[in-house]
């Protein structure tokens, strides 16, 4: 306790130098966790819709939903097939197809069937303004923190304009990125070029079904048909229309891993010549008994303090910013939220004691060998 109370008035002492280097463990630790919550968003998504037992039915060899047009009357023929419990015709209005961090993605499908399939709940507003609304929408909360977007305004977007009828909220976050409205409200558009056609067809499987078998029967119905189609798992096809994102977001994990590798090189460059400059005060400590292990300990202690609660105020501001920003990244109509998820915090709150307590091994062993005549007469 001795010990503690004297590192705490050392850093006190020298607080400009002490606050600084807790500001760059802040901003370090900031960036780790905010690329971090890229990949967690990623992993989160994947986990989601592996465990979901649905089928997203495609035209084939087609990429942006701008493109996909499936004739609405198949939902009749794949319903026949066995082991199928519903289908849901979707179709799907994006912005923008490529990369971006403000995707607006709707969707529009029947209004009964978003609160069959869907698992989420309303934060405000309400079904039945929904249902009875033909250009009502229901809208994810992350997107609407990210347009400040409340119940009873209207969005607008390219040609769409929907008044919204409730906020939602759900578990899975990336979810909470998409809006809601029905399906004939999209399909007309100003034109109705769309009207009888749809963007994909989202199946529901019966327990015992076999995904797989009702995969190939999907497209094997329509080998010949009016329009081929491509038939994957719900989590497959996301995967697959994320493509090159999700390798230039695992390969962001790197850039989280060098935010810390940096937190390790600034604070034990500052505490090292922190050290330099306190060669005096070492060797009078020496002189009034402090031992080679006390000095040791104390200037690691100082070290780990001061990284310590710089980083763990880094990380709760990136927390507190993905959260309150709703931010989310898409391409193709899918998007990946910013998740700030408790294994991300729990593995920078390791990353960040291990690595201030490693950068203050050498400083301290500095301090610790510095002989008292020669630190006096360099003094």
């Amino acid at each position: 306790m001795k010990t503690l109370v004297l590192v705490m008035k050392i850093i006190w002492r020298h607080r400009v130098r002490s606050i600084l280097t807790a500001l760059g463990s802040a901003m370090a630790m900031f960036l780790f966790c905010f690329v971090g919550s890229i990949q967690s968003g990623l992993d989160d998504l994947i986990g989601q819709q592996e465990a979901d037992r649905s089928l997203i039915v495609f035209q084939k060899n087609k990429f942006c939903p701008a493109t996909s047009q499936l004739p609405e009357v198949y939902a009749d023929a794949i319903l026949e097939i066995d082991g199928v419990r519903e289908v849901v015709p979707i179709q799907v209005f994006t912005n923008n197809c490529r990369a971006s961090l403000d995707v607006v993605v709707f969707y529009g499908m029947p209004p009964e069937k978003v609160h069959e399939v869907r698992d989420f709940t309303l934060a405000s507003g309400s079904w039945d303004t929904f249902s009875s609304q033909q250009d009502a929408a229901l809208i994810g909360s992350a997107v609407a923190r990210r347009r400040g977007i409340s119940t009873g305004d209207t969005f607008s977007i390219g040609e769409y304009s929907v008044r919204v009828a409730g906020i939602y909220d759900s578990e899975n976050q990336a979810e909470e990125n998409y809006i809601y409205t029905h399906l004939d409200y999209l399909q007309r558009g100003d034109d109705a070029s769309s009207d009888g056609l749809v963007t994909q067809f989202e199946i529901v499987l019966r327990e015992s079904a076999d995904a797989a078998m009702v995969q190939e029967q999907v497209d094997a119905l329509f080998a010949v048909g009016q329009v081929e189609t491509d038939t994957r798992m719900k989590g497959a096809f996301q995967q697959k229309s994320l493509g090159d994102l999700m390798q230039m977001i695992r390969m962001s994990g790197y850039l989280g891993y060098g935010c810390v590798g940096l937190l390790l090189v600034l604070l034990m460059t500052t505490t090292l010549m922190s050290v330099q400059d306190r060669i005096k005060e070492h060797a009078v400590m020496k002189t009034l008994g402090y031992s080679r292990s006390n000095v040791f300990s104390i200037v690691l202690l100082e070290t780990a303090i001061i990284g310590i609660i710089g980083g763990a105020i880094g990380i709760a501001a990136a927390v507190m910013a993905i959260i309150s920003s709703g931010l989310a990244i898409g391409a193709e109509a899918v998007t990946i939220a910013f998740t700030p998820s408790l294994d991300l915090v729990l593995t920078g709150g390791v990353l960040l004691a291990t690595g201030s307590m490693v950068a203050g091994i050498i400083p301290a062993w500095v301090a610790s060998r510095t002989s008292i005549i020669g630190a006096l007469h360099a003094g």
